[in-house]
């Protein structure tokens, strides 16, 4: 009889604003899979599954090492990690559970791809499908920073269709994606990070926009400005960021938007939104909407006059 493989299961709190660069480490010290689970009135909960050769006691060592560091950093309390054992495929199982069909806005529904048999004409209802692989980007729809981009894009879209748009930290893809499935004919996708152009590409295929979906590893503080279809500046910048990144990227903006366009920032925390739009503000940035979902803002910016 085959031997039951065996698995260990982390699980910790963190702060809204930890989750993100928690959920890279993890992904970095071995897991083979990271879920994150919100609840009305409690801290995240990151769940991180990894294989039997990671000894608990190390794993449970380097991530009390990290959490101990984001701490004096300023992200406030994160809870000790707990490490159980979990049999065989339980922790797929548990995995893939976490990830449904779900519906975002008017115009959206995103699926992993092992449920797309499972969306019926009445989950469909005429919204377009984005077909996300849950991995190691960020971007699943399912965080309140994602559902309101998308729901930023889909009303600067109904406003005016962009020519072309570029998604600065694009990680999954699932932003670039929606762009170029609700017309948008040229999207550039930006990410620092190689896994995530990696996994952006590979979302971009399975929803038959690679040809419009250009993705680039590169820095979104230092790229080139270099005026183009389909490149920067653009008249529509989406950027689902953290607001300390929001802070580094505030006096680039106004060269990566063209005049008369729209600038999307998401990953901004609620009690965060009024410094954001304050900050932008100085250099002449008017909001023109604020979307609040799950404790999280996105503001959609237009330039006024510099």
């Amino acid at each position: 009889m085959r031997a039951l493989a065996r698995y260990w299961e982390l699980t910790l709190t963190a702060p809204a604003g930890a989750t993100e660069g928690l959920t890279n480490f993890l992904w970095e010290t071995g897991a083979l899979g990271v879920v994150e689970e919100e609840r009305p009135g409690e801290p995240p909960e990151l769940r991180a599954f990894f294989p039997e050769t990671m000894p608990p006691a190390i794993l449970t060592e380097h991530v009390t090492a990290y959490t101990d560091g984001l701490a004096a950093l300023g992200f406030g309390a994160i809870g000790r990690p707990r490490v159980v054992s979990l049999e065989d495929s339980g922790w797929a199982d548990a995995w893939r559970e976490h990830f449904r069909p779900i519906a975002v806005g008017r115009r959206f529904v995103i699926a992993p791809p092992w449920e797309l048999a499972t969306l019926d004409a009445t989950s469909r209802s005429g919204r377009v499908v984005l077909v996300i692989e849950p991995g190691r980007a960020f971007g699943t729809g399912h965080h309140g920073s994602t559902a309101g981009c998308l729901e930023a894009i889909e009303r600067v879209v109904e406003r005016e269709t962009p020519s072309h748009a570029v998604d600065l930290g694009t990680g999954s893809g699932i932003l670039a994606i929606a762009l170029a499935r609700v017309g948008v004919s040229a999207v550039l996708a930006i990410d620092e990070d190689p896994d995530a152009i990696a996994a952006a590409a590979a979302n971009a295929v399975r929803n038959d926009v690679a040809g419009r979906v250009s993705c680039r590893v590169d820095d979104a503080a230092t790229m080139d400005v270099a005026p183009a279809p389909g490149a920067v500046p653009a008249p529509l910048v989406v950027a689902n960021l953290i607001t300390a990144a929001h802070r580094s990227l505030a006096s680039r903006y106004a060269r990566y938007v063209t005049a008369g366009g729209a600038l999307i920032l998401g990953g901004i925390l609620d009690a965060e939104a009024e410094e954001v739009e304050r900050m932008l503000a100085a250099d002449a940035w008017r909001r023109r909407d604020t979307i609040t979902r799950e404790g999280w803002s996105t503001l959609v910016l237009e330039p006024g006059d510099r």
